[in-house]
């Protein structure tokens, strides 16, 4: 079927004051998501959340797809962007860094223009070139370090040290996690308006944001939180198996949104007690949930959404009957949408990381 096993773990209540968090004493819960909510209200776009029949016939339930391909900066990036810019603008900040594998860049880069704050972003050297226009069309710098996590860290390092900018990190920014957490909660209140109390949700897992924000958006609510990602890249996998946050031998994926390969700490410690259960996704089934969701619910999504969607559709029934579904963003490159939509492109499987 293209998916690895669940793992599963015991719920606890997320609470923590992550390590390497950015801000000290910094305390993160669901009250510090609603608040994140409340500010961010008319300034991010309440995206739709749809129903497709064919998508729940695959899956065995009731699919709820939170459309965050739809917002601002075509990912729900931008609402972590946001509040972190806005903090550092409100602090004098003189600029801002922010590494990324492009979509943190791009929700920092229109965050930053907002403000009037000039912007560097470090970007993988393969990164995609859709990404990098729609960066330097928000007016943002763009650089690129090598293809690892270490490098564009390393990079950021030094242009901090040269122009005394303020560091957006996409992981361990507590403004950046409580941003994020925030679609997630829309997502199980827009379900809940129509009377359906959402069973689990399935957040795609890059370095980490977006699951240690659902993990705090579901506190008290009953959800299950199950995260997914690339066969390829199993970051939080390995964590998990390593009680730790671990550096992985990635292999290559189409899924670029999710390729740092290793976990936050701060996103680690927020999650490892809370998820239910990873699964990761091989490079077929990503393709193939790219593929359904544009011929069946008529969306175009990335690769990264795709991941969250084609663990869904492979195990969303054991999770309940309504099951909701974060669908990311929408910035994939034409030419490999093209490909894998029209089936000229097949990605080769890869072998996970041990």
């Amino acid at each position: 079927m293209g998916i690895g096993h669940a793992r599963e773990h015991a719920p606890a209540d997320g609470r923590t004051r992550g390590p390497g968090s950015g801000e000290e004493g910094a305390h993160l819960d669901r009250a510090a998501v609603e608040r994140a909510g409340r500010r961010l209200a008319d300034r991010v776009w309440r995206t739709p959340v749809l129903r497709c029949d064919q998508l729940d016939a695959r899956s065995g339930a009731r699919l709820w797809l939170k459309a965050e391909n739809l917002q601002r900066g075509g990912s729900f990036k931008v609402r972590g962007a946001l509040l972190a810019v806005e903090h550092l603008a409100g602090s004098g900040s003189r600029g801002v860094i922010a590494q990324s594998t492009g979509n943190h860049a791009i929700a920092v880069a229109l965050a930053a223009r907002q403000h009037g704050l000039p912007a560097i972003v470090v970007l993988p050297s393969d990164a995609p070139p859709t990404k990098i226009h729609r960066i330097r069309e928000a007016g943002a710098e763009v650089m690129t370090a090598g293809t690892l996590l270490a490098d564009r860290v390393a990079a950021v390092a030094q242009l901090r040290e040269l122009h005394g900018y303020d560091v957006i990190d996409p992981y361990q920014n507590p403004h950046v996690v409580a941003g994020q957490g925030t679609a997630t909660a829309e997502l199980i209140d827009q379900a809940a308006q129509v009377g359906v109390h959402l069973d689990a949700v399935v957040v795609p897992v890059g370095g980490g944001s977006a699951i240690a924000g659902a993990c705090l958006t579901v506190e008290g609510r009953g959800v299950s939180v199950v995260g997914a990602e690339p066969q390829a890249v199993p970051a939080l996998t390995t964590a998990l198996r390593t009680q730790g946050p671990v550096t992985v031998a990635a292999g290559h994926t189409i899924a670029d949104g999710l390729r740092p390969d290793r976990i936050g700490d701060l996103p680690f410690a927020l999650a490892h007690r809370v998820v239910s259960a990873v699964v990761t996704v091989s490079e077929e089934a990503i393709a193939d949930a790219l593929r359904a969701a544009f011929l069946h619910a008529r969306l175009v999504i990335e690769p990264a959404a795709a991941t969250a969607l084609a663990a869904a559709l492979e195990h969303a029934s054991r999770y309940g009957r309504d099951v909701g579904v974060l669908l990311s963003g929408g910035n994939v490159e034409p030419s490999l949408a093209a490909s894998l939509l029209t089936g000229q492109e097949t990605p080769a499987p890869h072998t996970t990381a041990a």
